[in-house]
């Protein structure tokens, strides 16, 4: 049985907790990652905690598992732009540096659904097919993007 409460625990191993988590995901995300970890397990309650024999090696364990499904969560974002053309409104396409700018600030996904629709003068649907995603992702993208050029430009 947890004879700490989670605040102590935190306070006892937060360090180490945190030295492990860099050792995992590096020290960018390492922070994140421990409190993604503490805010499961809060989340489970203190029911389930009073219930764990040891609890450093629950907490390393939260911990570990925290930095996998951040690493899956960043493998599939990253694969996810890979399938987007990353830099596709530069160089002749856009020659005012004010929209220039103002396209870089969209996301990549917007960014494509931009250059697609407009530059290649596609529908929704054909840009859907295009970029391998849903209509309707293509229009919400779309969507966005007016609405972000808007309060730049």
């Amino acid at each position: 049985m947890a004879q700490l409460s989670i605040e102590s625990a935190f306070r006892k191993w937060g360090d180490d907790l945190t030295r492990y988590a860099t050792a995992m995901v590096g020290p960018a995300d390492a922070a994140d990652v421990v409190s993604e970890a503490f805010t499961t397990v809060l989340s489970a309650g203190d029911e389930r905690w009073d219930l764990v024999r040891d609890p450093r090696a629950y907490l390393f364990r939260a911990v570990a598992n925290a930095a996998r499904m951040s690493a899956r969560s960043d493998s599939r974002r990253r694969r996810r732009e890979m399938s987007w053309p990353a830099d596709m409104v530069v160089g002749e396409l856009v020659r005012d540096p004010t929209v220039r700018r103002a396209l870089d600030g969209l996301s990549v996904r917007q960014r494509g659904a931009v250059f697609v629709t407009y530059w290649l003068d596609a529908s929704p649907a054909e840009a859907a097919s295009m970029l391998g995603v849903s209509e309707g992702a293509v229009k919400r993208h779309l969507a966005r993007a007016r609405a972000a050029l808007r309060e730049v430009l």
